[in-house]
């Protein structure tokens, strides 16, 4: 029988000194969670200042302080779709004094159409904090009334119509491109700053389709100057009853909508990630934050670090795809 290669002897001495050094380890992370916070902590946004992004950052920094006992500053750094504030939380030291609360387009749509310095195992994800819904909205004399027959005319005529979307690449236009592809759908997107700058090209006849968030709309459907058909979000939304989302339409995989969460740098000790999802997740609960996203037509969802991360793979890797398909994948 040939000879087996030894196993390599480890004393019975050095094996305590490795449980040691492990409890060592636990027992200083333990400590270091007791008593933090002990100084400020900032939030980097990835946006400007006055959008929702921002308003929703810092009514949870308020109202995190009283359960945190420091102060919370907010701090943007918008640029590059979002990559620059995004960097810089990855690159910050994982000690829970810099956080970064954000929209999901620079962690889920940016880094599928443009090279970045992060990816999803660059950060670690606390809290997903509210939700809204992404929509298509048309003229009142567009001949469809309902989402089906929405795509069924899209369908019918390819590169006829027109839709803005936030962006080359931006969460809009993949949004709208995973329901278009499922039904083999080709028009055509047109970039934009913003929804509200959509939303004056669509008034104005510009394009044909308004796609954007439901705030920059809505004033416009209550005044008839459009109807709303298409959520690109799994449910439907009461705001615009006669919108259909893709859980109705059978392809709940195509479910992309807005929303916003916490990260964190990766490494952060594991009792301060719990300490920061706990006090969030409650102030998340709060009237305060609660009407600040009524503000914006998003509903109060807030979910913890697992279902949060699952969100991030899931609408990452559909977005890579569809940016694939449409030649943006850098």
């Amino acid at each position: 029988m040939p000879n087996m290669p030894s196993r390599p002897h480890v004393s019975p001495i050095r094996c305590l000194g490795y449980a040691f050094i492990a409890l060592a380890l636990l027992t200083t992370a333990t400590k270091a969670a007791d008593s933090y916070p002990t100084k400020p902590i900032t939030i980097i946004v990835p946006a400007p200042p006055g959008g929702g992004t921002d308003l929703l950052a810092r009514q949870l920094a308020e109202a995190v302080r009283s359960t945190l006992g420091v102060r919370v500053i907010v701090e943007n750094k918008s640029g590059a779709g979002g990559a620059l504030g995004i960097t810089l939380v990855t690159q910050a030291k994982p000690d829970g004094y810099t956080l970064g609360f954000t929209h999901n387009g620079p962690l889920t749509a940016v880094p599928n159409t443009r090279d970045v310095a992060y990816n999803l195992n660059s950060y670690q994800p606390l809290v997903q904090v509210g939700f809204s819904s992404y929509v298509m909205c048309v003229a009142p004399d567009f001949p469809a009334n309902d989402a089906k027959s929405f795509l069924a005319v899209l369908k019918a005529h390819p590169n006829t119509y027109s839709y803005g979307t936030d962006g080359v690449g931006g969460t809009m236009q993949l949004a709208a491109e995973q329901i278009f592809q499922t039904y083999d759908i080709k028009q055509t997107a047109v970039p934009f700053g913003g929804a509200g700058e959509t939303a004056r090209n669509f008034l104005g006849h510009h394009i044909d389709i308004y796609g954007g968030s439901l705030q920059a709309i809505l004033a416009d459907v209550a005044a008839n100057k459009a109807k709303c058909l298409l959520l690109t979000s799994g449910p439907d939304n009461k705001s615009v009853p006669q919108a259909s989302g893709v859980d109705a339409l059978g392809i709940p995989k195509a479910n992309a909508g807005l929303w916003w969460g916490l990260i964190a740098p990766k490494d952060l000790p594991q009792p301060i990630a719990e300490k920061l999802t706990d006090a969030f997740a409650k102030a998340a609960a709060t009237p305060a934050v609660t009407a600040a996203l009524a503000t914006i037509y998003a509903e109060p969802v807030v979910h913890g670090p697992a279902e949060y991360r699952q969100m991030l793979e899931q609408e990452s890797n559909g977005f890579s795809a569809t940016a694939k398909r449409l030649g943006l994948k850098q």
